[in-house]
C-alpha cells in the first residue's frame, strides 16, 4: 500500500481512478451522497475529486440527466487494484508534529520551527502543519511568531518540575476515586503484561486505566491535552534503555500488587514514587541538552528547524 494520501480529495480521486483503471467494482451509485457515505468524508471533497475525473475522461456526465457515470473505455486500461491509503488524521498529526516539538525543545535555546519545511518532510500541505500547530498554541505549548515561525520553548527543570507534581496530584487523587471501579481481572492482566519471561516491558494502560475509572472529566482532559502528550512523548525520548524499562515495569508491577491487594496506601506511595522517578530520567537528558550534547540514536532533519 502506497504512503498515506495527502488530502481527503486526492485519497477519493486516486482510489476512484485505480478502481476504473483497474475494473474494480466502484461504489453502488456514483453521487455525492453515496460516494460521501462510502468514504466517510464530506461533499466537498467528493466534488473536487469527481471534476478531476471528468476533466482525465475516466468518468463522465449523461447528456440526457446530467448524472455521472464510468467511461466504459477507460475501464480494465491498467494493471490489479492497489488500496489506497487514507489521510492521516488530525490524532496521528498530533502525535507526529508533537515529537517534532519535543525534538526541538531539546535544541536549548528557543528554536522556530517552519510550516513549508516539516510540510516538506512529511509529504503533506502546510495547512495541516499550521492547523495542528495552531491547537498546540491554543493549549500554550508553543507561540506563533509573525514571519519567523512556530517558536518552541528549550526544556528547563523547573517546568519539568511543575508539571510532574501537578501529574503526581491528580493521578494520586484519580486512583482515590477510581478505587470502587478498579476490576481486578483487569490489574491481573495488567500485571501479567509487566512481567514477561523477565524481561520486563512496562505496560502503560496501567495510567490510562486509573484515570478513566475515576470518572472525573476534568482529570481526563488535562492528561489528554497537548502538554501532556509532549512529556509523555519526552519521556520515551529520554527513556529508551532496557534498564530503564525494566525499573518502570517494576514499578508498574508494585502498584498493581498493591491494587490487586487492596492495599490502597502502599498503593498510593508506589504511584507517587513511580511518577517522581521521571524526574531523574528526564533530568539525565537536560544535562546532555545543557552540555550540547544530543543521544546519537536520533537524528531530526534541521531544515525545519531555525534560532
Amino acid at each position: 500500500m502506497d504512503k498515506p494520501a495527502k488530502t481527503l480529495t486526492h485519497y477519493v480521486e486516486e482510489d476512484l481512478r485505480r478502481r476504473i483503471q483497474s475494473g474494480q467494482d466502484l461504489p453502488h451509485h456514483l453521487t455525492l451522497a453515496s460516494l460521501s457515505r462510502h468514504y466517510g468524508v464530506s461533499f466537498a471533497p467528493v466534488r473536487s475529486a469527481l471534476d478531476t475525473l471528468i476533466q482525465e475522461g475516466l468518468i463522465r456526465k449523461k447528456e440526457n440527466n446530467g448524472r455521472i457515470e464510468v467511461n466504459s473505455d477507460k475501464v480494465g486500461t491498467k494493471g490489479s487494484y492497489e488500496p489506497v491509503a487514507s489521510p492521516l488524521k488530525s490524532d496521528d498529526w498530533d502525535r507526529i508534529l508533537i515529537k517534532e516539538v519535543m525534538l526541538a525543545s531539546l535544541s536549548g535555546t528557543a528554536t522556530y520551527l517552519r510550516e513549508e519545511a516539516l510540510a516538506h518532510k512529511h509529504n503533506t500541505g502546510r495547512s495541516v502543519i499550521r492547523s495542528t500547530f495552531s491547537r498546540f498554541a491554543g493549549a500554550g505549548l508553543i507561540e506563533h511568531i509573525p514571519r519567523r515561525g512556530w517558536r518552541v520553548r528549550p526544556l528547563n527543570l523547573e517546568d519539568m518540575r511543575a508539571y510532574l507534581q501537578v501529574r503526581e496530584t491528580l493521578e494520586l487523587k484519580a486512583l482515590d476515586l477510581a478505587r470502587p471501579h478498579l476490576v481486578r481481572e483487569h490489574l491481573v492482566q495488567m500485571l501479567a503484561a509487566n512481567q514477561s519471561d523477565g524481561t520486563a516491558a512496562p505496560d502503560n494502560r496501567l495510567h490510562e486505566y486509573i484515570i478513566e475509572k475515576s470518572g472525573n472529566h476534568y482529570i481526563r482532559d488535562f492528561f489528554r491535552q497537548h502538554v501532556a502528550a509532549y512529556y509523555r512523548t519526552l519521556f520515551d525520548y529520554a527513556a529508551p534503555e532496557t534498564s530503564v524499562v525494566v525499573e518502570m515495569a517494576e514499578q508498574h508491577t508494585r502498584i498493581l500488587d498493591a491494587l490487586i491487594a487492596r492495599a490502597w496506601t502502599r498503593a498510593r506511595l508506589a504511584l507517587a514514587e513511580h511518577i517522581q522517578s521521571q524526574e531523574r530520567v528526564l533530568g539525565r537528558l537536560l544535562t546532555l541538552v545543557d552540555g550540547k550534547k544530543s543521544p546519537s540514536r536520533h537524528s531530526r532533519g534541521k531544515s525545519a528547524y531555525s534560532s
